[in-house]
């Protein structure tokens, strides 16, 4: 129970359960936290321990006091199965605010995507990682808390344990459809940033395209020559402004004919 650092499992006592569980929590600034649990069930008894005052097992306690549904009548068999199934169920709450973030970014990847945005998606991608791997090992905990040859659990608990794991599975199916999905995003923010990049590039090269003709041209008449005979024409500096100008518009035209504009 102190090491909180241990791997989900389960040992059978014919006294005791005794079961550990992670808990994933969003801090206030978003960063996921797991959170070891500690289960033991005995005949007449339920022990939970966990690391913080963080807690979700309220509604247990609302059942208990308030007397809702079978949680009284039922055995501690039963009592273990609701503090099991309400850790997989906050699975569930971490996924959806996981999920709303995915969308978000989604969002801002069609729109505008900035440096921040690639930060976001390789926190979001470490955040599904770790999540998988409390939820991977809960599993196996869960199929054996269901199938466990112990005198404990009763039969009609066996039934809502089998409804514990499905709803594991589905986190886990959840959880892997995240991933791909911000892998997905992943590829597509580095095509983002690249087809920004080409475009940058081509609209810099027909501007240096453009300014080609017209600087050969000025680089002619701005030679050290004594003796040029356009300079002594009466009008050849507009000559000159009106050939370039001319350039200018015919290479404008010729982009835009190749659908580069």
């Amino acid at each position: 129970i102190m090491n909180t650092e241990l791997r989900p499992k389960i040992n059978f006592d014919p006294k005791y359960i005794f079961l550990i569980s992670k808990l994933p929590m969003l801090s206030e600034n978003g960063k996921l936290v797991i959170e070891q649990i500690s289960v033991v069930v005995g005949k007449r008894f339920v022990l939970t321990f966990q690391e913080t005052d963080v807690d979700i097992f309220d509604p247990i306690r609302n059942q208990i006091k308030e007397s809702i549904g079978d949680i009284r009548s039922l055995g501690s068999d039963y009592l273990g199965y609701a503090v099991v199934d309400s850790i997989v169920d906050h699975f569930f709450v971490v996924l959806e605010n996981l999920g709303k973030l995915t969308e978000a970014l989604e969002e801002e990847l069609m729109y505008e995507p900035k440096p921040q945005t690639l930060h976001t998606i390789r926190q979001l991608k470490r955040q599904l990682i770790i999540l998988r791997k409390a939820i991977w090992p809960l599993r196996e905990v869960i199929d054996s808390f269901e199938r466990g040859q112990s005198e404990l659990i009763l039969p009609n608990t066996r039934t809502y344990l089998r409804d514990v794991y499905s709803h594991t599975v589905q986190v886990m199916d959840t959880t892997e459809g995240l991933r791909d999905m911000v892998s997905g995003m992943l590829d597509t923010y580095l095509s983002s940033v690249s087809n920004r990049m080409n475009e940058i590039m081509k609209t810099l090269t027909i501007i240096a395209s453009i300014f080609i003709p017209i600087t050969f041209i000025a680089g002619i008449y701005g030679t050290n020559f004594s003796y040029v005979p356009e300079l002594e024409w009466e009008g050849s500096y507009f000559v000159m402004l009106t050939a370039m100008g001319l350039t200018t518009a015919a290479m404008i035209a010729w982009f835009k004919k190749k659908e580069w504009l």
